[in-house]
């Protein structure tokens, strides 16, 4: 666990606001989730980590690491311009730019598969592709929510959830000129980024009881779902190279399936706010950012210039990024995190005074990068390079 002393010291004469990796701890959880992964190959998802250079670090850490998961084809087409390859894009596209650009890298030898969940998006893919001198590999995108009376566990996704609604999807790749069937992805969100360890009163305990016994449930029906549309894809003689599962927070469940060829992890190696309530795994929080004290409106009040970064996601206390050190720091309740200012209760023991820098965690992963153009690189207690961010290299994918 660092301490406010060590980032203090580490950013005494750098100018604030500013966004930094601690790369031991980066390394660290890197580590543990090779470890974790019993296996099978980690794709590295982009959209938690927006910065090439990590993305090159984490690749050469293990051998475990192969490939990316992209989250839109301009990005994709990026990533391929920076050397990368073995890309899948995790979510459909439908723009016909971006989708040509990406077509012509596959044309030229890169690897890049993208992602359908429809014959809509196999058709169009088709029209584009027209006359490509290679098939388009495609991967088919299998939801995973579950769903009870009153309550749908999961997020909207793909409209496929079984092997009748995925049979002519399938069919349709099948007789296609132009595609091929690559992949297979189901992403169990209720699972992977939904904590069950919440700290409150007795209704959020009784609250993470019952996620957990939710989650139980959705695992069996994860796998259940993937195995039964594995055994049909195995008699077609179809069976596709990558079967991609999970997140960061379901990859002790997701690695257990014998017939999942790879996991997805993003989040995990930066450990935002938002993953320090699973009950499974606890990673090291290895990415912050820091502001600066600049009035004190009463002795347990201080005010720090900017920090309103919230996540996305829906609007809640939970999307608010989380005061990290020193330790003692409470948001108010009624002002949050602002845009311009953001006021703090502080009941901890070291002294602050105005021009000191507080530190915050965002409370998801890499939106935190779309706030500054670079990171600070820091290891063994000084800052050791600075590493840009997407936005620091001049791109915006959403």
């Amino acid at each position: 666990m660092r301490t406010y002393a060590y980032y203090q010291s580490v950013f005494e004469h750098v100018p604030k606001p500013f966004a930094f990796v601690d790369l031991d701890l980066l390394d660290d959880n890197a580590r543990a989730i090779a470890s974790m992964a019993q296996g099978k190959n980690i794709r590295i998802a982009s959209k938690s980590i927006r910065c090439v250079e990590i993305l090159r670090r984490l690749l050469n850490s293990d051998s475990a690491y192969q490939g990316i998961m992209c989250f839109t084809a301009a990005e994709a087409a990026f990533l391929a311009g920076q050397g990368f390859d073995n890309l899948l894009l995790g979510y459909p596209q439908w723009q016909p730019q971006g989708l040509k650009a990406v077509l012509e890298l596959i044309e030229a030898g890169k690897s890049i598969t993208l992602m359908v969940d429809s014959i809509g998006h196999i058709e169009h893919l088709e029209r584009l592709a027209e006359g490509c001198k290679r098939p388009i590999p495609v991967c088919i995108d299998i939801d995973m929510s579950v769903q009870y009376p009153g309550l749908r566990f999961g997020v909207w996704r793909s409209p496929i959830s079984s092997w009748h609604a995925a049979e002519p999807v399938v069919q349709r790749i099948q007789a296609s000129s132009w595609l091929r069937l690559d992949g297979l992805m189901g992403y169990e969100a209720q699972v992977a980024g939904v904590g069950d360890r919440a700290e409150g009163s007795i209704m959020t305990w009784a609250k993470n009881q019952l996620i957990r016994r939710l989650k139980k449930r959705s695992i069996q029906e994860a796998a259940r779902r993937r195995e039964e549309i594995i055994e049909h894809l195995r008699k077609l003689h179809a069976l596709p190279r990558i079967v991609n599962a999970g997140g960061t927070g379901s990859l002790d469940s997701s690695c257990k399936e014998p017939w999942v060829t790879e996991v997805t992890v993003g989040s995990g190696f930066y450990s935002p706010g938002l993953f320090d309530h699973y009950a499974s795994f606890r990673y090291q929080p290895a990415a912050a950012y820091g502001i600066e004290i600049v009035r004190q409106p009463q002795p347990d009040i201080i005010t720090c210039l900017g920090g309103g970064y919230p996540a996305s996601g829906a609007g809640g206390s939970d999307r608010l990024p989380k005061p990290y050190l020193p330790e003692g720091l409470k948001l108010l309740p009624l002002e949050g995190a602002g845009e311009v200012q953001t006021p703090l209760r502080y009941t901890g023991n070291t002294k602050l005074v105005v021009g000191d820098t507080v530190f915050f965690r965002h409370a998801k992963a890499g939106e935190l990068c779309e706030r500054f153009p670079f990171l600070y690189a820091v290891s063994n207690g000084r800052i050791v390079d600075q590493y840009a961010t997407y936005r620091g290299m001049g791109e915006c994918f959403l």
